[in-house]
């Protein structure tokens, strides 16, 4: 059996979620939230194998609601124990384009207006740690311009060539902590790791 949270602001629209899940032999809607606060006392409650998440829930870093890529990622590492199912709107497509650009195991991306047996279809792979990209949304994704800046594209380009900060300065004229705040900015905006990452997601949605 799959246990599975649902996290939506919509009371209509998650019980309408709730109804197609638990119509489902092999799934169990444990739990119905619909606010980001109550995400990670639930699952450590619940103890759900899969969370399908509203991506609209998901605060930005000064704590609005928009879907933000570097609070997701927050997210995801955090119920690093629970797959993570994300429910989006194609208009998200130019927060979630690094997102999709690789497949992450037990993380999946789905259109909201999709229809029902995808829904489930996509539970079912994602609690089984398969990654799920919504068709819909990936079209969408690769249509979208890039977050950077043109500075922040040449900092990226020539940081991913692997040289040290002070050789990228010099190239582009520049100061050592004037590299640092571009490289810095492009993690956050991208919601990478770390230098070498934000390199990998910037080539993979094709922006630099």
């Amino acid at each position: 059996m799959i246990r599975t949270m649902l996290a939506h602001h919509g009371a209509l629209i998650r019980g309408a979620v709730a109804f197609v899940l638990d119509a489902e032999d092999d799934i169990d809607v444990v739990a119905e939230i619909g606010s980001y606060e109550e995400i990670v006392d639930t699952v450590l409650a619940r103890r759900p194998d899969i969370a399908v998440i509203d991506l609209d829930l998901v605060p930005d870093s000064v704590g609005r609601s928009s879907g933000d890529l570097p609070g997701l990622w927050a997210l995801h590492h955090t119920l690093a124990g629970c797959h993570l199912l994300v429910l989006a709107e194609a208009r998200k497509s130019v927060v979630l384009g690094p997102m999709l650009a690789g497949q992450r195991p037990g993380l999946g991306f789905l259109a909201k207006d999709g229809p029902p047996e995808r829904l489930v279809a996509a539970v079912r792979k994602v609690a089984g740690g398969e990654p799920v990209l919504d068709p819909d949304l990936v079209v969408s994704a690769l249509r979208t311009r890039s977050p950077l800046t043109l500075r922040e594209k040449q900092v990226l380009s020539v940081a991913a060539e692997g040289v040290p900060v002070p050789e990228v300065a010099d190239r582009l004229m520049l100061s050592t902590g004037t590299v640092r705040n571009h490289l810095s900015r492009v993690i956050g905006k991208i919601g990478a790791r770390t230098r070498i990452e934000a390199v990998r997601i910037a080539e993979d949605a094709g922006w630099i």
